[in-house]
């Protein structure tokens, strides 16, 4: 059940700093969830402890629910810009991670891929996750796909959320490698523009993964000093993890970017001398087909002392010995 809050009420707080249990109506956008008997599932209610969810909010949904749970609007808002890069600070005891998260669009061209922010909002009972778009990531949580985490261990449900960040950079890095290499072997039987702009695509996407895996990598070790959340030991270890991951996934986008750039620099130098050799053909056919021009230029004036100028087959033979020649020697020299 999506929720939402009631205009104009304000959270109830007991005596241990939590919320009380408040009720409220439906907003589309939000999705509240907590874990039960070992599952997440969803509630009608913000509670203490729960996951608030945020996908593409409208104002008045922004207000409400950072208005019940007492957080600056700037930090949502910060998360619904595409162009926001990955970091992290606190203000009013309410921690920002933005992270920026790999997404898959289809479209008629095929597959491209990009990167999205997706902002953490981490307050002293709750975690609330802002994104412009639905995500995969998010959804996978939401579904109970993801196992073994828990709404109101807070750091710890924030570190497997960008765990499974790093992991889908490493699904998604496979599958480009894949892409450019069926990419490549079209691009050798056909040698068209068409393969050549995919594959500018996939440059393209490898450069946005290896810009952003840097940024959150940045942001993790920021992370990791625990000036920004409390760790424990188990999320330590949990952090190494994340860290690692991502890691890899910054070496791989490297490694394939630079393959792909080696590749596509080999192809461009492939293209351009298969050009210089149609050149070099089209050359050398315009000499051989332009001798019997020449020989009929001489026969055809009324000049005396040309030989056999009375033989009218004189000129035909003569144009096809030379041409036979002239094919010959720039055959010898690979001209033809």
């Amino acid at each position: 059940i999506n929720a939402r809050l009631t205009p104009g009420r304000r959270p109830r707080i007991n005596k241990m700093g939590g919320f009380s249990r408040v009720r409220k109506a439906v907003f589309p956008m939000i999705d509240i969830f907590t874990k039960h008997e070992g599952q997440l599932v969803r509630l009608e209610a913000f509670e203490e402890g729960c996951w608030a969810n945020l996908c593409d909010p409208t104002p008045q949904e922004i207000r409400e629910t950072m208005d019940f749970f007492g957080v600056d609007e700037d930090f949502v808002k910060a998360a619904l810009d595409e162009e926001e890069s990955s970091r992290i600070e606190t203000e009013d005891g309410v921690t920002l991670i933005i992270i920026d998260a790999p997404v898959a669009v289809r479209d008629e061209t095929g597959v491209n891929y990009s990167t999205l922010p997706v902002g953490i909002l981490v307050t002293d009972t709750n975690v609330i996750t802002v994104s412009l778009r639905e995500n995969a990531i998010l959804s996978e949580f939401a579904e109970g796909v993801v196992k073994g985490v828990q709404t109101s261990l807070k750091t710890q449900f924030v570190l497997h959320l960008i765990l499974r960040v790093a992991t889908r950079y490493l699904q998604f890095l496979k599958q480009i490698d894949k892409l450019s290499s069926s990419l490549e072997k079209q691009l050798r039987r056909s040698m068209k523009n068409k393969e050549l702009i995919q594959l500018l695509d996939v440059q393209k996407s490898l450069v946005y993964f290896s810009t952003s895996l840097k940024a959150d990598e940045t942001t993790l070790e920021k992370l990791m000093r625990g000036r920004y959340i409390k760790l424990y030991e188990d999320d330590q270890d949990l952090l190494e993890d994340v860290l690692i991951e991502i890691k890899q996934a910054i070496e791989m986008s490297s490694i394939y970017l630079n393959i792909l750039s080696g590749t596509m620099d080999a192809f461009a130098s492939v293209i351009s001398n298969n050009l210089n050799i149609v050149m070099k053909v089209l050359a050398s056919i315009t000499i051989v087909i332009s001798i019997p021009n020449i020989i009929a230029g001489f026969y055809g004036m009324n000049v005396e002392g040309l030989p056999l100028a009375q033989f009218f087959w004189f000129p035909i033979v003569l144009a096809l010995v030379l041409m036979g020649v002239v094919s010959w020697i720039l055959h010898k020299k690979n001209m033809l």
